[in-house]
Order: structure tokens, then C-alpha cells, then sequence
């Protein structure tokens, strides 16, 4: 990686410890499905839900990558937009 992700996102934050703890340090925010057994202060954007169940992660993962893709194509639209209005001028 040439740079530090934007964001990561975590299906069962007591399971990785050590990422969420290497997050912080580095001041990258935490998204995570927070179960009942999950302490929600780690975590910056807290998704409720079930993270033992298969059927939920996958829903919530599905969820989470479409809105990425949608994102980036906002911003790839974005910037052939900008790189238009510069040629015109």
C-alpha cells in the first residue's frame, strides 16, 4: 500500500483486537458490526447487528462494497469532470 486505507471494516471487533488497536494508533477510522458482546466505544462508526451469522455478514459486506464502488465512481465522475472544465479553459 502506498498510503494508509481511508477506513476499515471489521465484522467482529472482539476477534481482532489487534487491528482495531492498530487503527487507533494509526488514526484510521474503525466501521464494525457490533454484536451484544462487543464493546461499541473501540469503534468509530458502529453498524448494529448480528456478526455471527452468516446470512447478516454477508448483507452488511454486500451493503458496505456497493456503497464503496458507488463512492468511487462519484469521484472517478468527479474528476473527469474536472479535468474537462481545465482542457476548456
Amino acid at each position: 500500500m502506498k498510503k494508509l486505507p481511508g477506513a476499515i471494516f471489521i465484522v467482529d471487533p472482539r476477534k481482532e483486537r489487534n487491528a482495531i488497536a492498530e487503527a487507533k494508533k494509526l488514526g484510521i477510522p474503525i466501521v464494525a458490526i457490533v454484536d451484544t458482546n462487543c464493546d461499541p466505544d473501540e469503534i468509530d462508526y458502529v453498524i448494529p447487528g448480528n456478526d455471527d451469522a452468516i446470512r447478516a455478514i454477508k448483507l452488511i459486506s454486500q451493503t458496505m462494497a456497493n456503497a464503496v464502488i458507488e463512492g468511487r465512481q462519484g469521484e472517478d465522475a468527479a474528476e473527469t469532470e474536472a479535468a474537462e472544465a481545465q482542457a476548456a479553459e
